[in-house]
């Protein structure tokens, strides 16, 4: 049985991805390695704060959820060695084979190459370029090495943990929030604080044994109007306090603000769209296809155009906007349409072998 809603989840997800990178590109709230804000204050950074707490959260939950879907057609064995293609081959190979372009961009937004030695040899300069393009790729990234732990975890577990996860009511789904909220408080890499590995791996696996169980999402979607409700309510008490803090990096992150918000939005969002979006459309069909292949490459031309623009041009801010986002929807879709085409390089950068297909 295809749950369409969760197709529908992660493509939208994936489309808020999109919108907030976009957004992400001209802020005035981090304003490293992006082009920066037009104006001193942009009531528009907004944005970041309304999706930041809760998207990547939603993402890896329902990869846990997919993952046990998976893992109820296929062996261990199997499980691991389609997550390896389909997940480190584009992270890691992907990385060298394609990387380096975004990396290009990376770097010529944040000035690098003005502070890189002319002797430097051209080896180095590809391998740092190849690093610095890793972007959108850590998700995967992390995925993967929880797709792993869960490989191990699915032969030690016989089946007693997920039969009981199972009985999880509506207001235990609520409280989840203190664990998610204390899982986010570990693991947490300062350099780069994308990588929240306790968080994320926590509600992946809660994916796995809680959320994959249909009766808990009927249970949840019975009170999705309350859950969005109560969402809008904390997103807003999130905002009144946080507004102007670096949302992306601790202690905002981690914060009771933050993780208040964000949970009840993830069930809000996964009730609601039980209820409302188990369906599929030519659209939503045409979307699930390519939302894979639209987060890879959606930023590297959303990045191009907007260094472009910032370079050698003085467009308003908002056909800006407007202009970065179009090349990154319909440049993302682009680029999945040829490269998945190409021999080899759709293996490398996509991890698909030889039918067209996606994670």
């Amino acid at each position: 049985m295809r749950r369409y809603y969760l197709d529908n989840i992660r493509w939208i997800t994936v489309v808020f991805v999109v919108i907030y990178h976009v957004v992400y590109m001209y802020n005035g709230i981090i304003t490293d390695g992006v082009i920066g804000p037009f104006y001193e204050k942009q009531s528009w950074d907004v944005i970041q704060y309304v999706l930041y707490p809760w998207f990547m959260i939603l993402l890896f939950l329902v990869s846990g959820m997919c993952a046990r879907y998976d893992l109820e057609r296929h062996s261990v064995k199997e499980f691991a060695g389609a997550r390896t293609r389909k997940l480190l081959v584009p992270s890691a190979v992907g990385l060298l084979v394609f990387g380096w372009v975004q990396g290009y961009f990376n770097m010529a937004i944040s000035g690098a190459f003005d502070h890189m030695p002319e002797t430097i040899p051209a080896a180095a300069m590809y391998l740092i370029m190849a690093l610095s393009g890793t972007g959108v790729l850590w998700f995967i990234q992390v995925l993967w090495l929880f797709s792993m732990l869960l490989a191990l975890v699915r032969k030690a577990e016989k089946g007693n943990l997920y039969e009981f996860a199972g009985k999880t009511g509506a207001a235990a789904s609520v409280l989840l929030a203190v664990p998610v909220y204390f899982s986010g408080l570990v693991l947490n890499t300062s350099v780069i604080p994308v990588y929240r590995f306790g968080v994320y791996g926590f509600v992946f696996f809660l994916g796995y044994f809680v959320f994959a169980h249909d009766e808990v999402i009927d249970r949840i979607s019975r009170f999705r109007i309350l859950l969005l409700f109560l969402s809008v309510l904390l997103g807003a008490v999130y905002i009144f306090l946080h507004y102007g803090d670096n949302y992306a990096a601790m202690p905002v992150a981690g914060s009771i603000s933050a993780v208040g918000f964000a949970w009840p939005a993830v069930l809000a969002i996964l009730g609601s769209m039980k209820a409302w979006g188990d369906r599929r459309t030519k659209f939503s069909a045409f979307m699930t296809k390519r939302e894979f292949g639209l987060y890879i490459f959606h930023y590297l031309p959303l990045s191009a155009m907007a260094y472009l623009l910032h370079k050698y041009t003085e467009v308003p801010a908002l056909f800006c906007y407007l202009l970065t986002a179009c090349a990154a929807f319909a440049g993302g879709l682009a680029l999945y349409e040829i490269i998945s085409r190409i021999p080899l390089l759709r293996w490398c950068v996509l991890g698909i072998k030889k039918e067209r297909n996606h994670v």
